[in-house]
């Protein structure tokens, strides 16, 4: 089998001499260079720092530039950051572009085929974006996990609530506002009289607080009492937990460079007025976006501050990494992809791809289903004719591609264009039907006087 690969890898000229290729695991690490950079070609190295520095010691020996690994986990990070302060071109490649030859599987063949493959030209790096940003991003995605613990312990409070037949979410929209809160600390104080625990609502409360007395109308056992307390202090320590984490977001984003010529941040031009979620930010997110971007995203229908946050954390504010926005929504994977074999079609479904903006982009297009504007109305028309899913991933694709090029060319987006492009889709549907008719012999007469 060593003597087969070595001669299939003859046919390819190596376009790359330098190259190395490198398999990583969690406790073992195996680097491949050229054979004619030392006495040993394959190392294996251990996965703690100090080996991990003398990996880029042996390559830099051994006179490499450029280095292949495949995205092994959370693993390869710690070496391709080193890698990247050594100087080396670091390609992180994706798993599936790495299908070895039959035969047996090993790391030390593993880490040659990366080597022969990269040094030959056939991988292409995956796309990262800058250290800076891939710092923002480290923070904003460990805020997505903590507002998860926190939801689970609300789960958990409801559950409590719900044994003690404690109904107090049909008269509350959300126990873990001001009026629950002040409820739930004053029922774990011990208070009796649901009376009194009715008038802790807020006045803005739309349901009688009669209503709210018989819903609060239960059975205190202790030990759903306990169970209760505890997932309301556990929910107030995640709280607490994203509260100090927002102050870090906001010193790692106020290191990021203001985008150039910026003008004033404009006024929202949306048709809803502004509200607040209960999950944002505590500082204004969508100024300090506007200042590192330099283009107000959330005027984007389907855009929020917080899907702003998570395009700019996962892309930057740079797509000239893409050559256009065909290449962005291929990317994101909110495009068919076509797979032709013997002249056939077999398959124009979207890649399965696990890629946080475009989940963002995907949550932000289903919320346009009663929205008015094009945008509104062209996802009600894909849902009518593909159903929900497919339309939801159709809008998402034209969000995406609108999205690139407003940071493109840092222009404000406009739906003018869009109504242009209907207009000409109409006039070529009737120049269709015109030539249709004069076919068949008839002349369509547009009825200026139609009656409504």
């Amino acid at each position: 089998m060593a003597k087969r690969r070595e001669k299939g890898r003859g046919k390819f000229a190596v376009l790359d001499p330098d190259a190395a290729g490198i398999d990583i695991g969690a406790e073992e690490i195996y680097v491949a260079v050229p054979p004619d950079r030392g006495e040993e070609s394959v190392r294996r190295f251990s996965s703690f720092s100090c080996d991990l520095r003398n990996l880029a010691d042996w390559l830099a020996h051994c006179r490499v530039r450029t280095v292949a690994m495949e995205s092994t986990g959370v693993y390869w990070i710690p070496l391709f950051e080193l890698l990247e302060e050594r100087g080396f071109a670091v390609y992180l490649v994706n798993a599936h572009d790495l299908k070895s030859v039959p035969g047996r599987k090993s790391d030390i063949s593993d880490c040659q085929w990366i080597q022969y493959l990269h040094s030959v030209g056939l991988l292409k790096a995956s796309f990262r974006p800058p250290d800076e940003i891939c710092a923002v991003r480290a923070l904003w995605r460990h805020r997505g996990s903590l507002l998860q613990m926190a939801s689970e312990h609300t789960l958990h409070m409801q559950k409590a609530l719900n044994q003690m037949n404690i109904q107090i979410h049909h008269v509350l929209s959300d126990i873990t506002g001001a009026s629950g809160q002040a409820i739930l600390d004053a029922i774990l104080r011990g208070e009796p009289d649901t009376s009194v625990l009715a008038q802790l609502c807020n006045p803005r409360i739309k349901s009688p607080q009669e209503k709210v007395a018989q819903a609060l109308d239960g059975n205190y056992r202790p030990e759903h009492l306990f169970t209760l307390k505890q997932s309301l202090d556990s929910y107030r320590y995640y709280r607490k937990l994203i509260a100090e984490l927002d102050q870090e977001i906001v010193r790692a984003m106020q290191r990021l460079p203001s985008a150039q010529n910026t003008p004033p941040i404009p006024a929202r031009t949306k048709h809803t007025a502004y509200q607040r979620q209960v999950n944002d930010p505590v500082f204004d997110l969508r100024s300090e976006l506007y200042r590192i971007v330099g283009v107000d995203l959330t005027d984007i229908p389907g855009i929020s501050a917080a899907t702003a946050q998570v395009i700019v954390t996962e892309i930057g504010p740079d797509v000239s990494w893409f050559r256009n926005a065909s290449a962005f929504a291929s990317w994101l994977g909110l495009c068919p992809e076509r797979k032709i074999s013997g002249g056939k079609v077999l398959s124009c479904k979207t890649r399965k791809v696990k890629n946080r903006a475009a989940i963002a982009l995907r949550m932000g297009a289903n919320s346009l289903c009663r929205a008015k504007g094009y945008f509104g109305e062209f996802f009600r028309r894909m849902r009518a004719k593909l159903g929900a899913a497919q339309a939801i991933t159709a809008t998402a694709h034209k969000i995406a591609r609108v999205l690139y090029h407003v940071l493109l060319n840092k222009e404000p987006h406009a739906e003018t264009v869009f109504h242009q492009y209907d207009q000409q889709a109409h006039e070529r549907a009737e120049m269709r039907i015109r030539k249709q008719a004069a076919a068949l012999g008839f002349q369509l007469i547009p009825n200026s006087a139609a009656v409504v």
